[in-house]
């Protein structure tokens, strides 16, 4: 038996898998949108800042800037904001020398406020550039606002929004990987209480599982159910078949010895040798037996595909005709075979039609009676089927019989048979998709074997 692992394991990777994958796609799209909060948040932050510092130039004309403004740019996001202002004509105002310019001039409006992205001190840099209308003591002209800020300190800002969100999110995958981890062993709960049930049986219960069980299982147990039912019944037809197998060699072997005793005891030649011709007769009744016993044995092996082959069963009937034919014309008995010309090909063990092919002929001899005085074999195709149909003149057998006559050692009146020959005969039709029938005549008996015919 090859073991694949763990089902929980299996389970656990196939629950969590997909969670994982949403997870990291889940993490790309919240810091994607951590990076554009940030920079929607510091931009508004950025122009807050401008507006305050605009306001408190036009308040102060120029001479200050008030403490909550100070304060706004310190603390502003978290981040540090520079800034630099200009009066009517470029006059500086205040903040610091050198502000970043724009890598190429703006074609929007002046007074709009503007951001771009630039270079501060070898640090890049978010600008806003704003421009306004003031009077600063007797001047009147365009006051421009320009702060800008560390975009270092913006992606600082987005990634611990990031961290923030991944840690959530890693500790409830977490929580869910332990949850389903204890969660799929709770659901294969029944499966090991299954096993567990299975394993305390003894051997010889075949019994039916009536357990109660998932859905998903019910379909494991009905098929163990319906195994086990075969199991059974195969021990029981082994048993039977051992049992009536031993009741049917002990009559011969009981025969061998009663004749051999017989034989050691004999007053004359002639006696002896009268003996020794029973004796052989009885070894091969007995020897019989144990071979049909045996072909039986073997007819009940599941059919392999490799054991199937292309067979022309014309020249099959025609040898073991032949081989018969000597022992049925040596009984005074007038053997006729009729067959078609061409070859009729069917798919199977030739082995086994050729031990049918001898039942059929060997039944009509021993069954045939006093009465007994011809024997006839005919093969012809029919449609997609061949039948091979063994008649003969003797006793005689009707339809009705089949049961009876089909049954492992069964006879209809005693005779020197063993009663597996035509049992024998349909389980082999049976093992190659055919049947064995005993056909409706005036007189004797017909039994026609039929095969599938190979395409």
């Amino acid at each position: 038996m090859i073991r694949h692992g763990s089902l929980r394991l299996r389970l656990f990777i196939l629950i969590l898998t997909p969670l994982v994958l949403l997870a990291i796609l889940l993490g790309y799209w919240r810091y994607t949108v951590a990076q554009q909060t940030a920079q929607e948040l510091f931009d508004d932050s950025l122009l807050s800042a401008g507006l305050a510092i605009s306001r408190d130039v036009a308040v102060s004309e120029g001479d200050a800037l008030s403490p909550t403004t100070r304060s706004l740019i310190r603390d502003a996001s978290g981040g540090e904001i520079f800034y630099h202002v200009t009066g009517p004509g470029g006059i500086y105002v205040t903040g610091y020398a050198y502000p970043p310019a724009a890598a190429k001039p703006s074609e929007q409006d002046a007074y709009q406020p503007r951001f771009f992205e630039a270079i501060y001190r070898d640090e890049p840099v978010r600008v806003l550039k704003m421009t306004e209308r003031v009077t600063l003591g007797n001047l009147v002209g365009d006051a421009t606002v320009t702060a800008w800020q560390r975009v270092a300190d913006r992606n600082a800002f987005a990634n611990e929004l990031s961290i923030r969100a991944a840690s959530l999110m890693g500790i409830l995958l977490a929580t869910l990987a332990f949850v389903v981890w204890f969660g799929v062993a709770r659901g294969l709960r029944p499966l090991l209480d299954l096993q567990d049930a299975i394993d305390l049986r003894s051997p010889d219960d075949l019994s039916e599982i009536k357990r109660p069980v998932p859905v998903e299982v019910y379909g494991i147990v009905q098929t163990l159910n319906r195994l086990f039912g075969q199991v059974e019944h195969s021990i029981n037809a082994h048993q039977v078949f051992i049992s009536e197998a031993a009741h049917q060699l002990r009559n011969p072997a009981a025969a061998v010895q009663s004749m051999a005793e017989t034989l050691r005891d004999a007053k004359t030649d002639e006696d002896k040798d009268k003996r020794i011709i029973e004796l052989v007769a009885a070894a091969k009744n007995s020897a019989t037996v144990a071979e049909q016993l045996l072909s039986l044995e073997r007819l009940r092996q599941p059919t392999h595909q490799d054991q199937m082959d292309k067979i022309d069963f014309r020249a099959v009937v025609e040898e073991a005709c032949a081989e018969m034919g000597v022992q049925i014309l040596a009984k005074g008995i007038e053997f006729d075979v009729t067959m078609p010309d061409s070859t009729i090909t069917v798919s199977g063990d030739q082995v086994f039609l050729t031990e049918a092919i001898k039942n059929l002929l060997d039944n009509a001899v021993k069954h045939g009676g006093t009465k007994l005085s011809q024997i006839s074999v005919a093969l012809r195709a029919d449609g997609e089927n061949v039948k091979l149909t063994v008649s003969d003149d003797g006793t005689g057998l009707a339809p009705e019989q089949s049961e009876a006559v089909f049954s492992r050692f069964s006879q209809l009146e005693y005779s020197e048979g063993s009663g597996l020959g035509l049992s024998i005969v349909s389980a082999v039709a049976k093992r190659h998709g055919g049947v064995a029938a005993i056909n409706k005549v005036e007189k004797g008996a017909s039994v026609t074997l039929q095969l599938p015919i190979a395409l």
